[in-house]
Order: C-alpha cells, then structure tokens, then sequence
C-alpha cells in the first residue's frame, strides 16, 4: 500500500477516472436546468459557433440568390420563346377556325362534333371511400346537367354525370374501377388510331385505351382525345398522352397505356360540355352505373 501511494501518476488517473464517471453519470440526469459550469461552457461555445455561423449562413445565402436569379433569367428566356411559339400558334389557328367556319358555310354544314356549351361548377363534396371515384359538384338539373355529360378540367377530360339532383350531380371519375365506364378515343395523326378508354391501372395511375386495330401504327408520346363518335361526349376533349404500347390478351388488338392530362386528385372547379349537336345513346353513355347500384 505505501508504494501504491507513493505512484503519483497512478493516483492522478484514478482520481481523473472518478471525476469523469461522475460527470458523465450527472450529465446524463433528466435535468431541466444546466448547472453554473455547463451554462458557461454552452454560453462560450455558442459563442464561438455563432462567429462561424453567421459568416457561412450570409454567403450561402448570397450564392443561393446568384443561382435563383441565373435560373430565372434562363426560365424567363425559355418562357418567352414560349411566348412567341403560343402567338404564333393562336394566330394560325384563328385562322383555320376562319377558314373551317367559311367552308361549313359553303357545304351548308351547321353540326359539329367539337362543338359544346360549358356549365362551369364547383366541387362541393367527395366522399373519402371513393376518393378516387366521384365527386359531387354545385350544378344539377335546374342548371342544364344531364347524365353521361363529359367533364373537364382546363387539362383535359377528368369524368361524366352519373347522377343529376335538382341542384347538384355526380361524377364519376376516369379512375373509376367501374369496367363498363367507357369512352369512345381517338389518336389523332395522319391514319387516326380509334379505340375505347376501357379501365384505369391504379399501380400505374394510368387509362387503359383497348380495342385498337392492331394494322394502326401507334408511337409512345401521341396524344389522346374524345373520337366524338360515342354519342354523347363532343370530339376533341384531351385525355392524356400514349407512355406504352401492347397487345391484348388475345394479340388481336393494340392495347395503349395513357397518362392522363387531368388530375384526379385536387379538384376545385370543373366545366360540363354539354354538346350542342345531335346526341345518342353511344359508347360513351353505355355502362354507366346509377348511383346506388354499385
């Protein structure tokens, strides 16, 4: 023992040891106040990071701006290339509306499959269990509605009218998994592509466009509207853009995954075309379930 004693360096260890398992066992205290030492080392410690800080912060947040201001420089010029490209566009087609209007004149064509009567609305109800199914919107029979009228949104075709109230109506959505929910589609081109959006791939978010003559030469990219030719819905709506082409179970016909233009999800205001020309019971209105029957 004297010689244990006499080790000062040994004796200095064991000590420091103590000392830093009693700190430790103190620090790790469920305290709500820090103690005098702590708050003096937090306070000088603070200090310091906050004279590194505060340097690092403003010049990140300089070169952070620089690169906003080049990226909206670039945006602004890609905007007005845009610009110009949309004025182009509208006055071309100004011009063949001109032209296409003189030419029914001449034939003595008044009917027009494109042509519609829009009965803006508002989303005023959707029930959680169909989110994905129907929406219930401000317009009903009062108002002009009828079943089986199409419904978009400014991106394209989202639905149609599958219950009319006096003063509101049901639509039942394109992602609807009702599999007779069907509507007369065309690929627009040089030789148009006809087929019936028939069903909707949740995994993919994506219409199932089937029944396509597999002799029509179809390309990923094409875009997608209503043919028209389904009796009640007007020719021309959006509904989306070709992402995969393939065959149907049979290899009888082309099969087309489409991406629709409109989202399903956040639907705020929508329009209801209701179609001045001669309506049928078509495609477009067959299968359609009423609402209780599902």
């Amino acid at each position: 023992m004297p010689r244990f004693f006499s080790n000062k360096r040994l004796i200095l260890l064991l000590v420091g040891v103590i000392v830093l398992v009693a700190l430790i066992s103190f620090s790790l205290k469920d305290r709500q106040h820090a103690s005098l030492p702590e708050q003096i080392v937090k306070d000088v410690v603070g200090f310091g990071q906050s004279l590194f800080s505060k340097p690092a912060h403003y010049i990140t947040g300089v070169i952070g701006n620089i690169d906003g201001i080049l990226n909206t420089y670039e945006e602004n010029k890609q905007l007005k290339m845009r610009l110009s490209e949309y004025a182009s566009n509208q006055a071309e087609l100004s011009d063949i509306q001109a032209e296409n209007e003189r030419l029914l004149e001449i034939i003595g064509k008044t009917d027009d499959l494109r042509a519609y009567e829009p009965i803006h609305a508002t989303v005023i109800s959707r029930n959680p269990d169909q989110w994905e199914e129907k929406i219930i919107i401000d317009k009903g029979e009062v108002h002009g509605i009828e079943r089986n009228m199409a419904v978009v949104t400014a991106n394209g075709l989202i639905g149609k009218v599958v219950l009319v109230n006096k003063f509101t109506s049901t639509v039942e959505l394109l992602s609807t998994e009702n599999r007779n929910f069907r509507v007369a589609s065309v690929i627009p081109g040089k030789d148009p592509a006809f087929g019936l959006i028939e069903g909707y791939d949740r995994q993919r978010s994506e219409l199932i466009m089937k029944r396509i003559d597999s002799s029509f030469d179809i390309e990923v990219g094409q875009r997608v509207v209503s043919s028209g030719l389904g009796g009640i819905f007007p020719k021309g709506l959006l509904i989306g853009e070709v992402t995969e082409i393939s065959t149907d179970d049979y290899g009888l016909t082309k099969l087309a995954y489409i991406r629709p233009a409109a989202e399903f999800t956040m639907l705020d205001h929508v329009i209801i075309a209701k179609r001045t020309s001669t309506i049928v019971d078509g495609t477009d209105g067959d299968g359609t379930e009423e609402e209780g029957e599902s």
